[in-house]
C-alpha cells in the first residue's frame, strides 16, 4: 500500500512539471522575461576559467546580455591575448589576429540594404553608447548594425577594446587611409604596429609618403594599391621592420639603398640584375644590418649577373631548406647560393622561377609573437 507521503511526493512532482511548462511557455511567448543567465552564478574561479576559454565572439555576444554580464567580462578575463586586434575600414570588421591565423570578432554594417530578409528576422537590439544597435549572424560571423550610422566602426571598436582592455594593433585602410590611423594614434596609447592599404587602383601620392615617411610609430606596413605612374620617393625611408609592396615599379635602386627593415617584399619590381647585384654588394659591406628577408620579384633574374664579381664567396647548395621569417613568410629553397659577410652572418642567395630573387638571411626566425 503506498503511503500517503508517496502519494504527497508525486502530487508534488506533478504540480511543479505543470507550473514549469507554463512557465516556458510564457518566456516563449514574450509574456514574461527569460529566467536568469544561470553562467552567471558559477563561484568567480570556475567562473574565470570559463570565460577564458571562450572565445572573443562569444565574449562580445555575452556582454550585450546584461550590465552585469558586460561587467564580469571586463573584470574576470584573466587570460592573456596572444595576437593583435585588427581595424578594417575596408569591409567594416574588427578581427583578432594570431600568428597566421585570423578570427573575426565582428562585422560593422551600417546599409539596411545589405541585410536579407532572414537575417532582418533573426535581429535583436543592444544598446551601447545609448544607442539600439542591430545584432545578427552572417555567414558565421556576428554582425552589429547601426542603421545608417557612419560611425558604427568606430563606436564598436570602442566597445570591444573597453570590453577586454587591449588597444588595437592593426588597422586595414581604403578611402580614409589617414584619417583612419590618426585616429587610433590618438585614441590610445599604445602606438599602431601595422597598416595595410587595400585601396584597389591607384593610391594618392600624399597618402603613400604619410605612410611610408611621415607616420613614424608604423613597424608593418603592406600597401595593395599602386602608386601614380609619376609618383617617386626622395630622401631615405625610415626604419620599417615589415615592408611588402605588391606594385614596386616606382622603387628604385637608390630608394632600396636606403631601407632598413628586417623583411622587404617587392612584388612587381622593375629591378634589374645590376640593381640586385649592387643591393647585395650593399648587404655585403655592412647595409641593412637588420635583414632577414629580401624578395623581389621581377621579369627576369640571372643569378650569375647578380652574384658578378662575388662568386668566389659563394658556395652552392643544392640541398632542400625551409625557411622562415620573423614575420611568418614561409618558404622553401630547393637550392641557392651561400654566401658570407665579413662578419660571419650567413645568407643564401636563391633565384626562384616565377618567383623571384631571394636574400634569406640565417639563422632563420622559428617562432614570432606578431
Amino acid at each position: 500500500m503506498t503511503s500517503p507521503f508517496s502519494l504527497f511526493r508525486l502530487l508534488s512532482w506533478i504540480i511543479s512539471i505543470f507550473f514549469q511548462a507554463i512557465k516556458s511557455f510564457l518566456v516563449l511567448n514574450g509574456l514574461l522575461p527569460p529566467p536568469h543567465f544561470p553562467l552567471l552564478h558559477v563561484p568567480y574561479v570556475p567562473l574565470r576559467r570559463i570565460i577564458d576559454f571562450m572565445e572573443s565572439d562569444s565574449l562580445v555576444l555575452l556582454s550585450f546580455c546584461s550590465r552585469k554580464s558586460h561587467s564580469v567580462i571586463k573584470t574576470q578575463r584573466r587570460a592573456p591575448f596572444s595576437g593583435r586586434l585588427c581595424v578594417s575600414e575596408y569591409r567594416n570588421y574588427l578581427s583578432y589576429i594570431t600568428f597566421q591565423k585570423r578570427n573575426c570578432v565582428l562585422s560593422v554594417s551600417s546599409k539596411d540594404a545589405s541585410i536579407t530578409s532572414k537575417e532582418r528576422e533573426e535581429m535583436e537590439y543592444v544598446r551601447i553608447n545609448r544607442l539600439y544597435v542591430g545584432v545578427y549572424r552572417s555567414n558565421g560571423n556576428l554582425v552589429l548594425h547601426w542603421h545608417g550610422n557612419t560611425g558604427g566602426l568606430r563606436n564598436t571598436t570602442d566597445y570591444v577594446t573597453d570590453l577586454f582592455n587591449i588597444d588595437v594593433s592593426e588597422v586595414c585602410v581604403f578611402k580614409d587611409a589617414i584619417k583612419m590611423i590618426e585616429w587610433v594614434n590618438r585614441r590610445q596609447t599604445t602606438p599602431l604596429k601595422k597598416v595595410v592599404n587595400i585601396a584597389w587602383g591607384v593610391i594618392p601620392s600624399e597618402v603613400l609618403i604619410y605612410i611610408l615617411r611621415d607616420c613614424a610609430t608604423l613597424s608593418e606596413i603592406s600597401i595593395h594599391a599602386e602608386a601614380a605612374p609619376n609618383f617617386r620617393f626622395s630622401g631615405n625611408f625610415r626604419q620599417i621592420d615589415c615592408l611588402d609592396i605588391w606594385h614596386g615599379k616606382w622603387v628604385t635602386i637608390d630608394n632600396l639603398l636606403t631601407m632598413d627593415g628586417i623583411v622587404i617584399s617587392l612584388e612587381k619590381s622593375t629591378l634589374t640584375n645590376t640593381d640586385l647585384n649592387v643591393f647585395l654588394r650593399h648587404w655585403l659591406s655592412g647595409g641593412c644590418p637588420r635583414l632577414k628577408l629580401f624578395w623581389a620579384e621581377t621579369d627576369s633574374v640571372d643569378i650569375l649577373q647578380v652574384l658578378h664579381g662575388l662568386m668566389h664567396n659563394t658556395v652552392l647548395v643544392e640541398n632542400h631548406r625551409d625557411y622562415t621569417s620573423p614575420f611568418g613568410h614561409q618558404w622553401t629553397f630547393w637550392d641557392g647560393y651561400d654566401i658570407q659577410r665579413a662578419d660571419g652572418v650567413m645568407a643564401t642567395v636563391h633565384y626562384q622561377p616565377l618567383g623571384g630573387l631571394f636574400i634569406a638571411v640565417w639563422p632563420e626566425a622559428s617562432d614570432n609573437d606578431t
